[in-house]
């Protein structure tokens, strides 16, 4: 059998998909439809830019221990400045979503962009709360006491416990991040490979120029 008349590896397939759906163009434009100056999409970026404040604060925290930011004047600073963009992320966040809510973001075949967007918002909310539960201070411990109750009577609390400090540092600091910056990543190229969605009346006067 001739190599031509071989079965396409995988990797080929994959690599001709890539360039098909997300080319270099398309990955990292120099140019935006004039209506991306809107405030409304400023917000996904100011989400971005949250999280990567919040990573970068979050592996300080990490490397210098859970209990640093007590006694460390440094360490309270960036201890704040991690919990403080978190606060700016959700706040970002939550705008992004409604007026991509009520722009109908999933227009133009973008509905995996939207479910993958929302998917990062619940993931959010787990990293947050695993976040709380590791402050080792009194505040952590009622929230993880109070919350003891709620997992054990949905009959999850023997595989999340809350009151395992081990447990949650992990899936704060390992686990979930994993996932969000997993779901962000497929999220952004979802946009960078369908393009921005535009304004409703933008797009309906571009289906009516197609007809």
């Amino acid at each position: 059998m001739s190599t031509t008349q071989e079965k396409e590896m995988w990797t080929s397939k994959l690599r001709k998909s890539w360039q098909k759906n997300l080319p270099v163009e398309k990955l990292l434009p120099d140019t935006q439809p004039a209506y991306v100056a809107s405030w409304i999409y400023l917000f996904g970026v100011a989400t971005l830019a949250s999280l990567g404040v919040i990573i970068a604060s979050g592996i300080v925290l990490a490397f210098e221990g859970a209990s640093w930011y007590h006694y460390s004047n440094v360490g309270h600073f960036i201890n704040s400045m991690h919990f403080w963009s978190v606060q700016f992320f959700f706040i970002f966040m939550v705008v992004h979503l409604w007026g991509k809510f009520w722009m109908a973001a999933w227009r133009g075949r973008r509905l995996l962009t939207w479910i993958t967007g929302a998917v990062a918002f619940v993931a959010s909310i787990a990293t947050a709360f695993t976040g709380y539960l590791v402050q080792t201070n009194f505040d952590s411990q009622w929230i993880s006491y109070e919350a003891k109750d709620g997992f054990n009577s949905v009959g999850i609390g023997s595989r999340f416990n809350v009151t395992n400090f081990g447990q949650m540092i992990l899936l704060h600091v390992a686990f979930l991040p994993l996932v969000l910056g997993l779901i962000t990543v497929i999220h952004v190229l979802m946009v960078r490979a369908k393009g921005v969605v535009p304004p409703i009346d933008a797009f309906n006067k571009e289906l009516g120029e197609r007809k």
